[in-house]
Order: C-alpha cells, then structure tokens, then sequence
C-alpha cells in the first residue's frame, strides 16, 4: 500500500511541473508579439486603399453645356443624327476599364478645329507598405515633371519668391506658387497685370510666332504671366497646367491647354487643343485656359473630390 502511494504522489508531482511549464511557455510567446520591434503588431499594418475604386464612363462625364462651350462648332452641325454622334464621342481603347478610361471629341467649325480628350486613371499600389494615394502621388508629380512648368520664381521678384519655392511641388503648394510666378516670368507683365490677359493672346496674333515651343516663351506674343504654365491650388488635391502654341509648321497655330489633377487615387488629365482655320490667327490663351478649368473643375466635382 505505501508503494501504490508513492508513485500516486510523484505523478501528481510531474503533472504539477509540466503544467507549469506550459503556462511559462505561453507567456513568453506572447510578450515579443505586442512589444518586440520585429512582433506581428507592426509586420501586419498595411497602407491605406485608395478612395476609388471604379471609374466614370467617360464620354458621358462631359455634358453638352461643356461641350457647346469647348466645341463651338458642334452647334454648327446642321445633321441631327450627326450633332448628336459629335456629342457622344469616342471611347480610348483600353483593356481594364476598372483602372484606365478615356474619351476623345473632335469637331471642325468654319473657324477653328478643336479637339478635347479626358483620360481617368486609376491608380493602386501593389506595395503593401505605399497607399494607393501616395502611388497616384508619383505618377501625377511624374507627369508634372514631364511637362517642365516654368520656375515658380524668378529674379525680379525677390520678396515673394522663398515661400512658394519651398512648396511649389506639394499638394497645397499651388496658390503660393501661381501667384509668386506672375509678376517675375516676365518684366513687362506688372505694367497692366489685369488688363493683359484678355487682349493679348488673340489681338496680338502677329507676334505670337516668337514663342515658338510655346506660350510661356518670352517672345512680345506670349500671354502675361498670369496665364503661363503653372500650378493650380483650387482644384482637386494637386494639379497644374499646361499651355503651349506650335508654331513650327506652315499652318496656323496651334494652342494645347492641358490640365492634370490628383483627387486620392485617381489622377484626370483633359487636353484642349484648337487650331484655327485662318493662317496668322492664334487661339486665345485665356478663353482656353477658362474653359479648360471650368470642365476640369466639374470632373472634379463629380468624383467627389
């Protein structure tokens, strides 16, 4: 009988020890997991997605009023059926239209030829550690790159050219950076800085050639500096423009006004071309650039952004 209890009391004894050690084992297991700088804690926290997820139907984000306004000609279009495929447009051909979109117009009027284009893209990011927004970030500062703006400064404007150099590239840098590159890209445009805008792109036609690259050149014809290629604050989470004349060919001037914007993930960009019939006559940078806003603005809005 002792011996039956000897050998009760040590297993006992064993199982006390074992289940002891089960319960050090899993304590220990669990403090690096919530404090060690290398814990499932931080392996686990991923960027944020973006805020978009599809895309507009392109040609049917640009209403007639938009249209009628950047197409003058196709009022113009005496054939229903006809005015009504002008308004419709033309679908870009793309493969994923839950990640890239676009639609093209294209109407000739007895003065002009314009042309306008819209291209949503949508951007995710394939890096668990880079948010959709900040991969749509990189690709809208590579386009804004791409299209070399005009320095946001310039030497004869020594007061207001340190605060919006420094954040003429952020989101918020836009505003700062129009406003310091107006009265410094030219020396002539602080004479009748509200004035010029209007009459100095279409009036002076005959000068407009000097500024062959286009309208941000120096030449007498090119718009004031208030017009010129630039960043813009109000629209979207960053954007800028862009506004060119070609002159290199026999043909009238062509003017592009081009305008890209960033709302979260989604990056747009709408060209507005228009080349007169009449050789000598250059398209009116201001009137263009307004109606390219005006339209970028409401492309905005509708994405909610």
């Amino acid at each position: 009988m002792q011996r039956k209890a000897y050998v009760t009391g040590t297993a006992a004894l064993l199982a006390a020890l074992l289940a002891g050690c089960t319960s050090g084992t899993q304590d220990d297991g669990a403090n690096p997991d919530d404090s060690g700088p290398g814990g499932a804690g931080t392996a686990t926290v991923a960027a944020q997605p973006g805020k978009y997820r599809t895309l507009p139907e392109p040609c049917g984000a640009v209403g007639h009023n938009a249209l009628d306004s950047l197409l003058p000609g196709i009022q113009q279009i005496a054939d229903p059926a006809q005015r009504d495929h002008a308004y419709q447009g033309e679908a870009t051909l793309t493969y994923d239209t839950d990640r890239k979109v676009g639609c093209h117009w294209k109407v000739e009027s007895a003065d002009a030829t314009d042309h306008l284009s819209v291209d949503f893209e949508r951007v995710v990011s394939y890096d668990n550690t880079v948010s959709d927004d900040d991969q749509a970030q990189k690709l809208y500062l590579e386009k804004q790159t791409a299209a070399d703006l005009p320095a946001p400064s310039g030497s004869s404007a020594p007061p207001p050219s340190p605060t919006p150099t420094s954040s003429a590239k952020g989101s918020g840098g836009g505003a700062a950076a129009s406003s310091a590159s107006a009265p410094s890209s030219k020396s002539s445009a602080p004479a009748d800085p509200s004035g010029s805008p209007s009459g100095s792109s279409a009036p002076s036609g005959s000068s407009a050639p000097s500024g062959a690259s286009g309208s941000a050149d120096t030449g007498s014809g090119a718009p004031s500096a208030e017009l010129q290629p630039r960043t813009l604050a109000d629209l979207g989470d960053e954007a800028y423009l862009d506004d060119q004349l070609d002159t290199s060919g026999s043909t009238a001037e062509q003017r592009t006004v081009t305008v890209v914007f960033r709302t979260s993930n989604v990056v747009v960009t709408l060209q507005y071309e228009e080349q007169p019939t009449a050789t000598g006559t250059v398209p009116d940078s201001e009137e263009m650039q307004d109606r390219a806003r005006k339209l970028a603005s409401q492309l905005a809005d509708a994405l909610g952004g």
